[in-house]
């Protein structure tokens, strides 16, 4: 048996897929950390650390959701930076970068895994 079969992983409800706003984002609880759930379009989702590393306040789930180039990113509201939904990558400051957390949909519930 490898190190990847002893993974177990836990997936947390969070919501129903349509309590999200396309394009916009949620925050969750999952275990002890916050976290950030956003919806782009009708089917994609992405899960990130909901706390801003600068200031410390949890609030990357209020942010503005775009494009930057080919990157989907979220803009913290509180510093402007923004954060790739698919890497966690702070753009202007990569040392302030977030984890982010798989996503998937089951019976029409969001489920987020802490990586």
């Amino acid at each position: 048996m490898n190190r990847d079969d002893t993974v177990i992983e836990r997936w947390t409800a969070i919501c129903a897929a349509g309590d999200i706003l396309p394009n916009a984002g949620v925050c969750a609880r999952v275990e002890d950390r916050h976290v950030a759930v956003f919806r782009l379009g009708e089917d994609q989702f992405f899960a990130l650390d909901n706390v801003d590393p600068k200031s410390g306040a949890s609030v990357l789930s209020r942010g503005l959701v775009g494009s930057l180039g080919d990157r989907v990113v979220v803009a913290s509201p509180l510093y402007k930076n923004h954060f790739d939904l698919r890497t966690g990558e702070c753009l202007e400051m990569p040392e302030h970068s977030v984890r982010t957390h798989p996503v998937r949909l089951h019976d029409g519930q969001v489920l987020v895994a802490l990586a």
